[in-house]
């Protein structure tokens, strides 16, 4: 017998519907993009959002775009950006966000595996566009007329001559609830890029899995800013969370600096802000130059990476408190959260910390496991390590035209590349990627956990740990450090940091200072550049 319950499609145009109908004078606050405007704050509500998205939906027909369609966009976090993605997704084609940060080759091969008939840009980009020279019908530029950017790029469209032009409205949602609404693709270290096809049931799925309080926790009372780039993810989902409470959203633009970012902060009085460790860093860095002060931010969330302990102390004593979650484009991309069990949360600081170092528990949703070389079950202990393996709504079941094969076990498990380890409370812990693991003498060392503990060293801006060959071991572990600027560091520094908080055998052989740490596309330390940029 089927329960006798309305049939509501899940579809990612019901978000914005309802917060233009229940919160619409709600404020969304963008930093200008445009070269002269680049200082600018611009103020939007939700209701209007809606209301341009419409408009961009029918300028989007009126050029041929239809359902299943795949539009991209090339975008800081603005307010254009959030209208590209509701009126892409609400006319029924798919938001493509493409990542400026790729290789010029990985894009070109991106836009063209996607199929992108269209490309909504900033302003910014139009010479990266000029030279990708893509094989997509149009171009459009995210701004007026005066910014079209048509000497780089004769031919470009002008965003808001197009929404003024609009004509007719083109019917929302009317799609069924599984259609594609949004392509990630990953960001390409081993082969080509891969894309993620999501669904809008999935990210409705991930919506809501992201407002449980242990998770996100977003209410309308926040004051929420992604600076997790709207490319990277789709923003970690933030942008269609906070759409969904109706609370004010702050979206920082192009300038992601320290002196930007606290700036846009303490104007708008955020509360809640999400990004890598890096931007962290630079903020806090920022903040001991300055002696600035963050008078109402209360909580920040940390991914793409493992956080660094420095972190979540330095935070801490601007009475911030530091969530750190995992999770991957495949995984849409909610994984795990540290929040902390009430039994954990009791404890003074120093003895929640080693906790609030681990990646966290899975909230409802994701399903969680790690299997040994044998493809046997490994136990909760704390300390087995397995391939860390993932299943439920939002996990990708294959990539776009079949890239990779069949990524799913027989019982519908996706295999992470990550080595972890779960212990006997939930928290999973990321050791290595499978890929850069440090295996010496036939054991692991991990290199997150040797990476976290360097970080803290007060003259330490970024640190890595990579393998290399070794006779005796066959690989040893090799710290690579970028001191802060105007600081000078010796090996032996670096390693007493490490004394007595790691195995004498995890110990690096050697300590490496480089100028400048190689960053991937989204963030992350480039450990395959790294391994060139420095000797064996």
């Amino acid at each position: 017998m089927k329960g006798l319950m309305q049939d509501w499609p899940l579809t990612v145009d019901r978000i914005i519907e309802h917060a233009a109908r229940w919160d619409g004078d709600r404020e969304i606050v963008s930093r200008a993009i445009e070269p002269d405007a680049a200082a600018a704050i611009t103020r939007t509500s939700y209701a209007a959002i809606r209301a341009r998205a419409a408009k961009l939906s029918s300028a989007l027909a009126a050029l041929g775009i239809r359902p299943g369609d795949r539009v991209a966009t090339l975008g800081w976090n603005t307010a254009r950006h959030l209208e590209c993605w509701f009126g892409i997704m609400g006319m029924g084609a798919v938001c493509h966000t493409l990542n400026p940060r790729l290789f010029r080759e990985q894009l070109r091969f991106i836009i063209a595996d996607a199929g992108d008939r269209i490309i909504l840009a900033d302003p910014v980009f139009a010479p990266l566009l000029a030279e990708l020279v893509p094989s997509v019908e149009h171009v459009v530029i995210l701004s007026d007329e005066a910014h079209a950017e048509r000497q780089t790029l004769p031919g470009a469209l002008a965003y808001e001559t197009l929404l003024e032009q609009a004509g007719a409205p083109v019917p929302w949602g009317e799609f069924d609830e599984d259609s594609a609404c949004a392509l990630c693709y990953t960001s390409g270290t081993t082969g080509h890029p891969k894309g993620v096809l999501y669904s809008h049931r999935s990210t409705l799925i991930h919506m809501w899995m992201t407002l449980q309080p242990d998770v996100l926790g977003l209410s309308i009372r926040d004051v929420v800013l992604p600076i997790v780039p709207m490319y990277h993810a789709n923003a970690w989902g933030i942008p269609l969370s906070a759409a969904a409470v109706g609370c004010k959203l702050v979206l920082p633009g192009a300038r992601l600096d320290g002196a930007s970012l606290h700036e846009l902060i303490e104007a708008e009085g955020v509360t809640f802000a999400a990004a890598v460790p890096t931007v962290w860093l630079a903020l806090l860095q920022h903040l001991e130059q300055t002696g600035g002060k963050l008078s109402r931010l209360r909580r920040v969330l940390v991914g793409g990476s493992a956080c660094p302990e420095t972190v979540i102390r330095r935070l801490r004593e601007h009475g911030v408190e530091t969530v750190q979650g995992w999770g991957m484009t495949e995984t849409s991309p909610i994984g795990t959260h540290s929040k902390l069990l009430p039994t954990i949360a009791a404890l003074p600081f120093e003895e929640q910390l080693p906790t609030r170092l681990k990646q966290g528990r899975p909230p409802f949703g994701i399903d969680l496991r790690l299997r040994d070389a044998d493809d046997r079950t490994v136990p909760h202990d704390g300390k087995t390590l397995g391939r860390l393996q993932v299943r439920g709504p939002v996990v990708a079941a294959g990539y776009l035209n079949g890239a990779g094969g069949n990524v799913l076990d027989a019982e519908g498990w996706f295999d992470t590349g990550d080595i972890a380890h779960i212990d006997a409370q939930g928290y999973m812990q990321i050791v290595d990627r499978a890929k850069d693991v440090v295996k010496s003498g036939g054991e692991w060392v991990s290199s997150v956990e040797i990476e976290n503990i360097a970080a803290s060293h007060p003259k330490a801006a970024l640190c890595a740990v990579i393998g290399v060959p070794d006779e005796k071991w066959g690989e040893r572990p090799l710290l690579v450090v970028q001191l802060r600027p105007g600081t000078s560091a010796t090996p032996a520094e670096m390693l007493d940091v490490l004394a007595e908080r790691i195995s004498k055998w995890w110990m690096p052989d050697r300590v490496v200072f480089i100028e400048e740490m190689p960053l991937g596309a989204t963030g992350k330390i480039d450990k395959k550049a790294l391994r060139l940029l420095v000797p064996a």
